[in-house]
């Protein structure tokens, strides 16, 4: 304080300085009267923006500029990894059938090694967002492998008939492409029983690398029960948006293993500078199908 104090003093002396031979050239007190308004005029203007500056200080943490792109900096190196996330809203009551027809298709696919690609797990919502399934797949060699299992889709019968069928049974769906956080383990089937949370952010433009950089210290707190699944953000689809998936053995050891969490120094930073960067977020809790490697 006193050194910003310090700052405006020597402001105001500078313009004071530079109005000064506007004062002696006046001959009237109507003239000293206009160069003194000009002064306060300029001081209170100066004074509400240095004010408001300091006030954004204490909320908006400066990002520094990047001159790579998010994916590069955050994602992993030694892989190509692409996921595809989707979420589908079931008619009521066709949930049951849909989740049959899953089970019966989605498995020859993830075993079928002419596509490239492995289906991650698979779910329905159980408390969240009401008749909705939700399938993460992987892709193992990025962009080009999903264009190759795509082309290779088009000409299977038996997804044809599971798309068709599929149709019936929706209300709307909607999908993103993501990567995974580098400091994230990569998600690998386990037995259960398990129920899931997938925890959604949609962080403000800019703050992904902030995010990111806060997360990379965080998640050391988080894998004591071995709850971290996997970390991923997006690249096509709802833009600035991550997902992290978490495992539980049940609701109580969701609510026993978050507290714990908060007697790790350090934990409380994290929240602290992460929230602001939160536009909106939702919480799900999912239970596996009986096709999901992931249980």
């Amino acid at each position: 304080r006193l050194f910003v104090s310090y700052q405006w003093k020597m402001a105001t002396r500078v313009l004071q300085s530079s109005f000064s031979g506007l004062y002696r050239a006046a001959h009237t007190g109507r003239a000293k009267g206009r160069a003194s308004a000009v002064i306060r005029g300029l001081s209170a203007s100066n004074n509400r923006n240095r004010e408001d500056s300091w006030f954004k200080s204490l909320f908006v943490r400066k990002v520094d500029p990047r001159k790579d792109a998010h994916s590069h900096l955050l994602a992993k190196k030694e892989d190509n990894n692409l996921y595809k996330i989707q979420f589908h809203n079931v008619k009521p009551e066709c949930l049951e059938a849909y989740n049959t027809l899953c089970d019966q298709v989605l498995p020859s696919i993830h075993a079928d090694s002419a596509y490239p690609c492995e289906l991650v797990g698979t779910w329905n919502t159980w408390y969240g967002e009401q008749d909705q399934a939700v399938h993460l797949w992987r892709y193992r060699g990025g962009y080009p492998a999903l264009t190759e299992v795509m082309n290779k889709l088009k000409n299977n019968k038996d997804f044809l008939e599971y798309r068709k069928e599929r149709g019936k049974m929706l209300l709307s769906r909607r999908n993103q492409l993501l990567l995974e956080f580098s400091f994230w383990n990569e998600p690998v089937p386990r037995d259960g029983p398990n129920i899931y949370e997938l925890r959604s952010y949609q962080l403000r433009p800019g703050t992904m690398i902030e995010w990111g950089n806060y997360w990379a210290r965080a998640i050391s707190y988080r894998q004591h029960n071995r709850e971290a699944v996997g970390g991923f953000f997006s690249q096509i689809g709802n833009l600035y948006m991550v997902h992290h998936l978490w495992a539980y053995k049940d609701l109580q050891s969701r609510e026993d293993t978050r507290n714990a969490a908060w007697q790790h120094e350090g934990w409380d930073e994290v929240v602290y500078y992460t929230v602001p960067l939160i536009q909106h977020m939702e919480s799900r809790i999912m239970i596996p199908l009986k096709a999901s490697p992931l249980q």
